[in-house]
């Protein structure tokens, strides 16, 4: 009898890593249009999609899509802009995922996989138009807009980083001065 109710344990507790069990397979976003100097565009019509479903809203919008393995795409149009403002939305595996394969020996994973509940898309994203981005979760940050991959490499590559390159620049072109001196005699260096 003891044997059989700790088996029943053994099996219920590894069920709640499940993330079918404890994630739900729609999750929310937040999608903003803007133009190219940051203002917001209200009223673009959005199309987003992946291979779940495809899903409508009207920005500024809070729309609810089903959750995949599989990358979110989003295109959004508006009267009046030349282009369009378009991203993919990075699909990343939750700690449920994880979770199931240390616990559950892979079988939960395997399901939650093919159902897609343990994947999650940044909650939160600006789209430009006329600029294609692409987000990933990974950058989130709470209480703001997750940034795009290209905004991140901009940032790394700006003003700090031309300075860094400036002061590096220096000693390089000193050095071959110091060099063509190094041969003459005392009172000429």
């Amino acid at each position: 009898m003891f044997i059989r109710s700790a088996m029943a344990a053994v099996c219920i507790g590894t069920l709640g890593a499940c993330a079918s069990i404890t994630s739900d397979s729609m999750q929310t976003l937040r999608v903003e249009t803007l133009d190219k100097d940051g203002k917001s565009v209200a009223g673009a019509a959005c199309t987003l999609s992946n291979d779940r479903g495809v899903f409508n809203a009207t920005t500024p919008a809070t729309v609810s899509v089903r959750k995949s393995s599989e990358d979110l795409s989003i295109d959004c149009k508006k009267d009046g802009e030349p282009a369009m403002a378009s991203g993919r939305l990075i699909s990343r595996a939750g700690a449920g995922m994880f979770g199931n394969i240390i616990i559950g020996g892979g079988i939960g994973a395997i399901i939650d996989h093919s159902k897609g509940v343990a994947y999650n898309y940044p909650d939160w994203v600006q789209l430009i138009f006329g600029e294609p981005q692409v987000f990933d979760r990974m950058h989130r940050e709470d209480g703001k807009p997750t940034q795009s991959l290209a905004a991140i490499e901009k940032a790394k590559d700006g003003p700090t980083a031309t300075a860094e390159l400036a002061r590096n620049d220096v000693p390089t072109a000193a050095a071959p001065a110091a060099a063509s001196s190094a041969g003459q005699p005392e009172g000429r260096r």
